[in-house]
């Protein structure tokens, strides 16, 4: 056979390297699949050359890259009748999540531009490459095709209506036996039919949060899309006892208790293989019991570090500190702003057999397969430091800590960060640089927290742009882009464009969906000084700029410059 001589570069080059396989037999098999028409990686894994978990590993050295655990990947997520699934076959590869117009697309080598092309010409859309295992991807998108010949939740939520909201399946989730879950009662169904409707609706919305109000004269329902709350319904005023029985039968407390405050889970059944779950809480008020739905979205973890807006050198600090074998990492910002979602979307990329990952949550949100989570328990005196406790005996290799309230569980977690473990938490403080000063003012020693913080993410979340109308806003003088910070970001003016929010049918008042906006503070030797000398948040500030640190500001500026935000929605979420 007569065959050009092979380059070796990129990915191919790496697998010699390794030592996968020898440069003759890679040229004849990289022949072989141009011949068979498919890449050479597909080649190699079907034709058992080389295994696919070598070939995985060889890709993430190469690119940077972790591997996407498809395993533990919600379908809910995976956009439907998007892509021919004659096409996914023939490339081997699984649609994961669009995000705007950004389809995030599971594959075994990254560098198959003819595969993403193909994809992003049938879909146009951009397409974004994730790193996975070929034979996971296979395994993915049996699962997927087998589930998806049923039913989805779109499909089931379309087919609800006012006739068929009091026939939806409720399931109370039971956590304790102390709320003293009460027993069944008639329903009226009116009110089952209307509460029903309220939870539909929210799921279609994409709400984060569903608040039943009463008040003297009136009663009101209001859902948290993209996070701001919006009102969308005013039963009567007469209705809040009913409602609020309602709603705390269907999680199971105590509909005769309603001195104190009480917490319960749901879960609503849209078919067979399809649920959603809610975590409720009540309040009583003046004039009734507030109820708050928080509706948990078990594929927000799954979507992967790429699809949660980290600009490139801040994902790679982020997946350089998640690679270490011991040390803390700590995310900050307040309520709502996405904490939870960075730290489970690190899990899932840490989540593999050879790890013992164990958590300590209040409340425990999303269930994850492969990993120990820990529901904090005060009444029975289960606290994160007595938990941290349990899990350094039981040979943790990463720990997670749902917060650090107090200077018992810091300094636990601490010891443990120093003791060979990888320690993940949050702190309720507004930048990175002040975690560090909260962690000293809480009684810290500096010393121990030079020596085990590696690195600090404070996020906020920034509602997108909807694609469909935003509008370029061209006519900003110089002098309001210099005061706004816009001369800072590092882009030249000629290079980005600003938009404002439109308003259409496929969105919120120009918004849809939210994006996050980050700054990463790694401890570089020069702060671990600075922190050891007792340097104010301040200092530690001017320190990482000289070093090439972007503050939240900056981060969502440059989110502006690139349209995915407005300047209205920056100065909301990060001008003091």
């Amino acid at each position: 056979m007569n065959m050009a001589p092979l380059a070796l570069h990129g990915l191919p080059k790496r697998l010699v390297d390794d030592h996968l396989i020898e440069p003759q037999d890679l040229e004849v098999a990289t022949h072989s699949a141009k011949t068979a028409n498919i890449s050479p990686v597909q080649y190699l894994c079907e034709k058992n050359l080389v295994s696919d978990k070598a070939i995985g590993n060889s890709a993430a050295k190469e690119f940077g890259i972790p591997i996407y655990a498809l395993e533990h990947h919600s379908h809910d997520s995976v956009p439907k009748d998007l892509i021919d699934i004659k096409l996914l076959k023939k490339h081997q590869v699984m649609p994961l999540v669009q995000r705007g117009n950004r389809l995030f697309i599971a594959i075994a080598d990254p560098t198959n531009h003819r595969a993403l092309n193909e994809i992003q010409f049938q879909t146009g859309i951009a397409v974004e490459p994730v790193l996975a295992l070929y034979s996971a991807i296979g395994q993915a998108l049996d699962n997927w095709l087998e589930e998806n010949s049923s039913q989805d939740i779109g499909e089931v939520l379309g087919t609800i209506d006012d006739l068929h909201l009091d026939d939806l399946d409720m399931e109370a989730v039971e956590e304790d036996d102390s709320n003293g879950g009460a027993a069944n009662t008639e329903d009226e169904a009116p009110i089952v039919r209307f509460i029903n409707k309220m939870l539909v609706d929210a799921i279609k919305l994409g709400a984060s949060d569903i608040h039943f109000e009463p008040y003297e004269k009136s009663y009101r329902v209001r859902f948290r899309v993209d996070g701001i709350l919006q009102e969308v319904a005013r039963p009567t005023a007469n209705l809040a006892q009913r409602l609020a029985a309602r709603l705390k039968v269907m999680s199971r407390m105590d509909i005769s208790e309603r001195r104190i405050p009480q917490d319960g889970r749901v879960k609503l059944k849209l078919s067979k293989s399809k649920s959603i779950d809610f975590r409720v809480n009540t309040l009583p008020l003046q004039f009734g019991e507030k109820i708050v739905l928080r509706i948990l979205d078990a594929s927000s973890a799954q979507l992967g570090i790429d699809a949660l807006g980290y600009e490139d050198d801040q994902k790679t600090i982020y997946m350089d500190a998640l690679a270490r074998p011991q040390g803390m990492i700590l995310v900050t910002g307040p309520t709502g702003s996405g904490k939870t979602v960075s730290l489970y979307t690190g899990l899932n990329i840490l989540n593999t057999a050879e790890r013992n990952i164990s958590t300590a949550e209040d409340p425990v949100e999303i269930n994850m397969d492969g990993i120990n989570q820990t529901q904090i328990n005060m009444r029975v005196g289960l606290s994160f430091a007595e938990a941290l406790r349990s899990f350094l005996r039981q040979d943790p290799d990463v720990v997670m800590v749902g917060e650090i309230r107090d200077l018992e569980t810091a300094e636990i977690a601490i010891k443990a960060a120093q003791t060979g473990h990888l320690v993940m938490s949050t702190l309720y403080t507004n930048s990175a640089p002040e975690t560090l000063t909260r962690l000293l003012n809480m009684g810290v020693p500096s010393f121990n927290v030079a020596t085990s913080v590696n690195l600090i993410i404070a996020q906020r979340l920034g509602r997108k742009l909807c694609s469909h109308c935003r509008q370029p806003f061209d006519d900003i003088p110089d002098r309001i882009l210099e005061d706004e910070g816009f001369f800072e970001i590092g882009l030249p003016r000629e290079e980005f464009t600003i938009y404002k929010a439109g308003d259409c049918a496929n969105c919120t008042n120009g918004y849809k969906g939210r994006v996050g906006v980050y700054e990463t503070l790694k401890i570089s030797p020069a702060i671990s000084k600075l922190i050891m000398q007792g340097g104010s948040s301040l200092d530690i500030l001017q320190t990482a700029l000289d070093e090439g640190f972007r503050t939240l500001r900056v981060s969502a500026l440059r989110k502006v410059a690139r349209g995915l935000i407005s300047i209205e929605e920056a100065n909301r979420i990060t001008k003091d």
